[in-house]
């Protein structure tokens, strides 16, 4: 009789914008509460999320479907779903920043948690959190830049984990 060994998700994180930083931690947090095995491999513009300091912006200039909400005002106010045309979100500036404190106070008022706090849950549980040790030399990061549990490894570290993954995803 062979055991049962846990589930396993795998996660390839790949993107560094604040909206594209909640899917990996929301979902590596969720499954391992869950009881699954979790690694999350950061690659390119990814690897910052995993900075001591997480500087993610929102680019609503790439994402056209964004809509941008108010996070503050009368109910009614806040309910408009405001269409920013990309000639405007490219030209505007300080906009990027704008968007970014829009949807972090959006969130804090919805009760969600910042990536920084799903991050942290993540270490709490065990996630495997690796940093591509490629992006690190390409891009210039340095070990001491990152948080403390993070695993440093190339492909083959991250494949080893993901060949008997259950579910595996691109983010």
């Amino acid at each position: 009789m062979t055991e049962a060994r846990p589930k396993r998700l795998a996660m390839i994180a790949s993107q560094g914008t604040l909206d594209w930083a909640y899917p990996p931690f929301l979902l590596a947090s969720t499954a391992a509460a869950m009881d699954m095995e979790v690694a999350v491999f950061f690659t390119f513009y990814g690897l910052p999320l995993l900075n001591k300091k997480i500087e993610a912006q929102v680019a609503p200039q790439t994402n056209p479907a964004m809509p941008m909400k108010m996070p503050f005002g009368p109910e009614g106010f806040q309910s408009i779903s405001w269409p920013i045309p990309n000639i405007l979100a490219n030209n505007i500036p300080g906009y990027e920043t704008m968007a970014t404190s829009f949807m972090k106070k959006t969130f804090a008022k919805k009760g969600v948690a910042s990536v920084e706090e799903l991050r942290e849950i993540c270490v709490d549980l065990g996630v495997r959190l690796i940093g591509c040790q490629m992006t690190m030399d390409v891009f210039g990061f340095e070990t001491k830049d990152f948080i403390d549990g993070v695993e440093l490894g190339g492909a083959a570290t991250f494949l080893e984990f993901a060949a008997d993954a259950d579910i595996s995803l691109f983010i």
